[in-house]
């Protein structure tokens, strides 16, 4: 497997359009248990932001330099190497908040992923996850603009290797136990969105 290389602790480009979702999404519950998971934390820059808003907050990633540059930037926060596909919900027991941001679409088996996700969310609890959206007139968009090459990144190690659409997206979580789900666009105007989140509940 090639790691996903991390050069600092920085938050990431997507983090300036996904963190203010993930926030009001936040906001808009009453959180008994302030108790958070990253699944795919990368350098932890997730993590830090959920202990400003006062959750205990633990995260796990495949990369090593990411959870190297996590534990010397965020001390506070405990970031572990781990994968996704492991019994992670027997290790570190279910959260109300389980946040995944950016990660599904480097897994080669999004089913497993998104078992070991729900597998973290507590009852009553919700899930927040993210990928890169992908829409008819998105798509066409790329094509018509000669950037596809660009987008599909095919040279990237480590990149992108499954590219959903909200249907499916949407049939993967539901085949893996989602009973709700909440689509939202982010990034751009909708059509043309950068990304897509998940928030999923048991209500």
């Amino acid at each position: 497997m090639t790691e996903y290389q991390y050069r600092d602790a920085d938050p990431t480009h997507a983090n300036k359009y996904l963190w203010p979702v993930l926030r009001s999404v936040i906001n808009a519950r009453d959180w008994p248990q302030r108790r958070a998971f990253d699944l795919g934390c990368g350098n932890g820059a997730t993590c830090n932001m959920l202990s400003t808003l006062d959750f205990d907050v633990v995260g796990i990633d495949t990369s090593e330099s990411g959870i190297a540059n996590a534990q010397k930037a965020y001390p506070h926060v405990k970031t572990r190497v781990g994968n996704a596909y492991d019994d992670l919900a027997s290790q570190y027991g279910t959260f109300p908040l389980v946040v995944s941001l950016e990660v599904i679409e480097h897994c080669m088996d999004p089913q497993a992923f998104a078992k070991s996700f729900f597998s973290l969310i507590a009852p009553g609890g919700i899930g927040f996850l993210s990928t890169p959206y992908h829409g008819y007139l998105k798509n066409l968009a790329l094509a018509v603009t000669g950037r596809m090459d660009r987008h599909f990144t095919a040279l990237w190690l480590g990149g992108h290797v499954k590219f959903f659409s909200m249907e499916t997206l949407d049939q993967l979580l539901k085949e893996e136990g989602a009973n709700k789900i909440n689509f939202m666009r982010v990034g751009r105007i909708p059509v043309l969105a950068k990304s897509m989140v998940a928030v999923v509940s048991d209500e």
